[in-house]
């Protein structure tokens, strides 16, 4: 089984559209936009607005019928079912009034993750879509001159016209890893989690440093942990603006643990047999780890399935 249709499924992981990404001239953008049967997917800011369908929810629009949206930029996301699509960003200030058109509604990316309110595939587009719209958000001028930049390639690049320099869209790679001495894993928590909250370590992979440094590196800078071997088992899109979770397990060389309380609240060791309650919710301190929509929760699967 593929990472992408995992059971329960990895939030944001699976997204099958077309890409075509040696076919992103400016004409495939206007050609898309003009087109009424296109899909769309629609964000006022960083909200989705979304759809109902009977009982059901789906985040893809027709384009045809999103023409009293104010558009603040479009982006082409590729093809679906031989079917293009394409983003379309508006105001933030904009969700209230699009929402409260008829069948439409907003809801916050992670809610409609964590809730399964759209199909699969779709949460997978949602993420495309908001990572690219951030990312034109931020990045409307030029870091080499300071002149305005303009979008271009489809919405694949923005490009100067003062200094000629062109700008590409970033994805921030982070490490997330189980950590692993003997039958036990090192699992943490920040303040900011919700009580109870248990989860793998992670931190930003930094210049020049490799996926197993970066694990090693921040293990030992969080719980003071020396890790040894490191293997990748997973990825995932996370597009909080827009970064790349890169799932990896490490093995500990010792389990004496010297916390850094400005990074954690707290860190400890569990067993398989903790580990198995806090996925269940059976707990009896009442401890979780996170829900399936996080990578965490798949790095924890992974362990127990072991």
């Amino acid at each position: 089984m593929t990472q992408s249709r995992r059971d329960p499924p990895l939030g944001f992981a699976f997204n099958p559209i077309v890409r075509h990404s040696s076919e992103r001239g400016d004409d495939a953008l206007a050609r898309y936009a003009a087109d009424p049967e296109a899909g769309a997917i629609l964000l006022a800011g960083d909200v989705p607005i979304l759809r109902r369908e009977g009982e059901a929810a789906r985040a893809l629009h027709r384009n045809g019928d999103l023409a009293d949206v104010r558009v603040r930029e479009r982006v082409v996301l590729g093809e679906l079912d031989g079917r293009p699509v394409i983003a379309i960003g508006a105001e933030a200030g904009e969700a209230e009034a699009i929402a409260a058109m008829p069948g439409r509604f907003a809801n916050d990316l992670r809610a409609t993750a964590v809730q399964g309110l759209v199909p699969q595939a779709e949460i997978g587009l949602l993420a495309q879509a908001k990572s690219l719209l951030s990312w034109h958000a931020r990045h409307r001028f030029c870091a080499n001159c300071g002149a305005p930049t303009a979008l271009s390639a489809s919405g694949y690049r923005r490009d100067c016209a003062a200094c000629g320099s062109q700008h590409f869209p970033r994805t921030d790679p982070v490490v997330i890893m189980l950590i692993r001495f003997g039958d036990r894993i090192l699992l943490g928590r920040q303040a900011r989690f919700p009580t109870g909250n248990y989860s793998c370590l992670a931190g930003f992979v930094e210049p020049g440093e490799t996926i197993e440094d970066a694990v090693r590196r921040e293990t030992f800078e969080e719980a003071g942990v020396r890790v040894g071997a490191v293997s990748y088992a997973l990825s995932q899109p996370w597009p909080y603006p827009s970064s790349l979770m890169i799932g990896c397990i490490g093995e500990a060389l010792d389990d004496a643990l010297t916390i850094d309380r400005e990074e954690l609240e707290d860190a400890r060791w569990f067993s398989r047999e903790e580990v198995a309650a806090m996925l269940a919710d059976r707990h009896p301190d009442g401890l979780r780890v996170p829900p399936p929509v996080a990578i965490a929760h798949h790095l924890v699967r992974i362990y127990l399935e072991e």
